[in-house]
């Protein structure tokens, strides 16, 4: 499978299935021989039981997960790490991470917080600037609802603004029942410059570890061969 070694993982918004996304992509590239390292730069929410890494090791299986830093409030990063008194570590040191990462691994996925241009320390740095630093690509995980494709143009919009490569978009939960709106954004989406990567089921986390391995690749059929 012909994908870069360092992939980050974004949104148009919270919610909208980036941890799924990225378990899902790992559990495609493990199922093709690769070692994968999953990163997480900030995890918030740790107070309500939140742990992304957590939850990419129990649906993907058999990967690497490390997080930068773990922050109690369901909040942002920098307003998280008000409240719990801590600094941030500095996007440059999330780089060096990754590049160690990378160093032992054939693919490292890095999930962001939020959308893209969401700050990750205290000096205003972004998945954006994280991105750059790395040369990484970038896969864009959208809502398939109304108000999607002004969030997908705008985030894609500002990838480019940056020359940073995008692998493609993907719908990080599909409906069980999809209706008109679904289906005609569906649609505009797969006629986007960047590639469509595919669709997630809606509660694909609900099913066995076994089960949602089983379907990830077909559920991202549109990754380069």
């Amino acid at each position: 499978m012909n994908l870069p070694g360092i992939i980050l993982v974004t949104g148009t918004d919270t919610g909208v299935g980036k941890t799924i996304t990225t378990a899902a992509l790992a559990a495609v590239l493990r199922g093709t021989g690769r070692s994968v390292a999953v990163y997480k730069p900030c995890q918030s929410g740790a107070a309500d039981g939140d742990s992304d890494a957590a939850e990419i090791v129990r649906l993907a299986g058999d990967v690497t997960a490390e997080t930068g830093i773990v922050l109690q409030e369901p909040l942002a990063p920098v307003a998280a790490a008000a409240v719990d008194g801590t600094p941030l570590p500095s996007v440059a040191s999330h780089a060096e991470i990754i590049g160690e990462l990378a160093a032992s691994h054939d693919h490292i996925l890095v999930e962001g917080s939020g959308g893209l241009l969401v700050e990750l320390d205290s000096d205003g740095g972004t998945l954006a600037d994280l991105g750059s630093l790395l040369a990484a690509a970038f896969v864009l995980v959208t809502r398939p609802a109304l108000g999607t494709l002004n969030h997908t143009a705008l985030t894609l919009e500002a990838l480019a603004a940056r020359d940073l490569q995008v692998i493609g978009v993907v719908l990080g939960s599909w409906p069980v029942i999809p209706g008109v709106v679904h289906h005609t954004n569906r649609q505009v989406l797969g006629t986007l410059q960047v590639r469509f990567l595919g669709a997630l089921p809606e509660r694909a986390s609900e099913l066995s570890p076994a089960d949602f391995r089983a379907g990830a690749a077909a559920w991202l059929n549109g990754l380069p061969a």
